[in-house]
């Protein structure tokens, strides 16, 4: 049974509406400044090498080199931001701040694939876009197919709740690209015949 569309505009009309009251459920709790509890190293160790580093990372704290491992703020300084405040990739990359090698040794070169692929199970949400140029860039198609995606168009059954758990795109968006559920029109650009127009 289809639902109406009224219904459809009135469920989108609510979930925008809710939509910021959900991030406090959804945002990672804030680390306490100042607080060395558990991360303290026995005197002659080189404790400032070791300090930048957050507490929730998974660098081993003895080892000797640690210091040598360029601080992350040391490294992303003057990148372009998103509007959360994270390094925007596809911006750094089209700006030229960033030069990614297409392979190891930088010896070949490849076209990025220019296709968008529109997704339309979206339920009252406007449909995905997902463009392959930004993507193929600077990934190899087998990052992604087909251990992540199979390479036929709508075999995937792809749900926010599999995206959120770091499946499908959730194995690089909200960790290393930008956060999904803050930039919803990012992926949800293109407005469904009749739909709810795009903020």
């Amino acid at each position: 049974m289809k639902t109406p569309f009224r219904t459809n505009v009135l469920l989108f009309v609510i979930s925008i509406t809710l939509a910021p009251l959900c991030h406090a459920f959804l945002r990672p709790a804030a680390v306490p400044e100042g607080g060395d509890q558990g991360t303290e190293l026995p005197a002659g160790e080189n404790p400032g090498a070791h300090i930048a580093h957050g507490e929730n990372d998974s660098y081993d704290r003895n080892n000797p080199d640690l210091g040598r491992l360029q601080q992350s703020n040391e490294a992303l300084e003057g990148m372009p931001l998103d509007q959360n405040g994270k390094v925007d990739w596809a911006r750094a990359l089209r700006e030229g701040a960033i030069k990614p090698r297409e392979t190891l040794t930088g010896d070949k070169t490849y076209l990025p694939l220019d296709l968008d692929v529109i997704m339309r199970n979206t339920k009252a949400m406007p449909f995905v876009r997902f463009p392959h140029k930004t993507h193929t860039e600077w990934l190899a198609c087998s990052n992604c197919h087909p251990a992540i995606f199979a390479e036929k168009a709508g075999t995937a059954k792809i749900r926010m709740e599999d995206i959120f758990r770091g499946e499908f795109c959730g194995r690089c968006h909200d960790r290393v690209a930008f956060i999904t559920h803050k930039a919803c029109f990012r992926c949800h650009s293109v407005q469904q015949p009749g739909g709810v127009p795009i903020p």
